[in-house]
């Protein structure tokens, strides 16, 4: 939030607004998670430990978009209680420490259970609230392996490539928490009990590569790189480099785009792409034609076409693509570029409610706002800190 905004209840537009939730501050997946609930209406809160993160922080963190900070010391009794009456009023609390240390903290499930009987209690990890790996700490790519996933990505024979913390911690972690969040908040609001959502990267991630078991299964997906359809194995569906060092991606799978795709190659005399022998063949003459032509060249004679072909961008350029730029997926908030919220709604439509906040910068207003009492004490005692 800039200098000389004020921080109100309600600021959200998206389809959540009215759900109020308590983000126990993390790093990584969890904040994304609540980044999304922010980004679709809820109203969240964000506690912090004084001095904040310090990987994080600043006006572009945008993990902490969308949701006033509040700095409580959880090491002082008072934080806690503090908390906890935050949590009497909220549908959802998300938290992402190793198993047991909210327990530890006097904020566990039960311990919030005593004050909420239907609150939603979302616990992001890497590995899940049990098991042998349960306590010991790690990153996405370490998630990413142990899940199976990893060790297929990449269009290198010889080694695995990661996409960065995108799979394990965004796509197998933060999203997967959102889905069971969700659904434990419907179910509660018949129930009246809430209940704790385990969100496991390593489960969220296996989870997604349900596609690849059922082709493992039918013996058209392959345990190595480079090998399948949908990993470089077929020159129809791969990346291949422009004249001026540029990136094309093709995904011509279907008869009709390859036909297409063939067509505007000037390669209709190509041998069939059915028999695997053909393949080499194939994927020289494409690697050959997309070298004749800059990126930008080839990006204007696809345009408009079924071949399945796109040009690969940073996400700077990516913004000012027309197609991205008319549906706005990018917007500059306060001097930042960044994604805006997603999916769309028809009715009521998400926004972006808050920049990035400080650290403690909205301490008092957001207590005051949920009706949390003594606030002025917290702040005098240390407990909690008003930047």
């Amino acid at each position: 939030m800039m200098p000389g905004m004020v921080y109100a209840l309600g600021q959200g537009t998206g389809p959540l607004k009215g759900v109020k939730v308590v983000e126990i501050a993390g790093i990584g997946p969890g904040p994304h998670a609540c980044t999304i609930l922010a980004d679709l209406g809820a109203d969240v809160v964000r506690v912090e430990r004084p001095g904040g993160n310090p990987l994080g922080g600043g006006p572009a963190d945008l993990l902490t978009r969308g949701r006033p900070s509040v700095a409580l010391d959880l090491k002082r009794p008072e934080a806690v209680a503090a908390v906890l009456d935050l949590v009497e009023r909220a549908d959802v609390l998300v938290e992402g420490m190793r198993p047991g240390v909210t327990e530890r903290l006097g904020l566990g499930p039960e311990d919030c259970w005593a004050r909420n009987p239907a609150l939603v209690y979302g616990r992001m990890t890497g590995w899940g609230q049990d098991g042998p790996l349960a306590h010991t700490a790690g990153h996405d790519m370490n998630y990413v392996g142990l899940a199976g996933v990893l060790h297929g990505l990449g269009q290198d024979p010889a080694r695995p490539h990661f996409p960065g913390n995108l799979l394990g911690d965004f796509g197998g972690g933060s999203t997967y928490l959102v889905i069971g969040v969700l659904a434990a908040l419907l179910e509660a609001r018949v129930s009246g009990q809430g209940q704790v959502v385990d969100a496991a990267i390593v489960d969220g991630t296996a989870h997604l590569a349900t596609m690849y078991a059922g082709f493992l299964a039918m013996g058209v997906q392959q345990e190595r790189r480079a090998a399948s359809l949908l990993d470089g194995g077929v020159p129809y569906y791969d990346v291949y480099e422009t004249s001026d060092g540029g990136h094309l991606s093709v995904g011509a799978l279907e008869p009709q785009f390859y036909a297409e795709l063939l067509r505007l190659l000037d390669l209709e005399e190509l041998p069939s792409r059915d028999d695997p022998a053909n393949l080499p063949a194939i994927r020289e003459a494409f690697t050959a034609r997309f070298a004749e032509r800059t990126l930008a060249e080839w990006t204007e004679h696809f345009d408009g076409t079924d071949a399945c072909v796109a040009p690969i961008l940073p996400m700077t350029e990516a913004a000012r693509h027309p197609q991205v730029a008319a549906r706005g997926t990018y917007v500059e908030r306060d001097g930042v570029l960044q994604p805006a919220p997603a999916p769309r709604f028809s009715r009521t439509q998400a926004t972006i409610s808050m920049s990035p906040p400080a650290t403690g910068g909205q301490t008092r207003e957001a207590l005051e706002a949920w009706g949390v009492a003594g606030v002025d004490e917290l702040i005098a005692s240390g407990a909690a800190v008003q930047a």
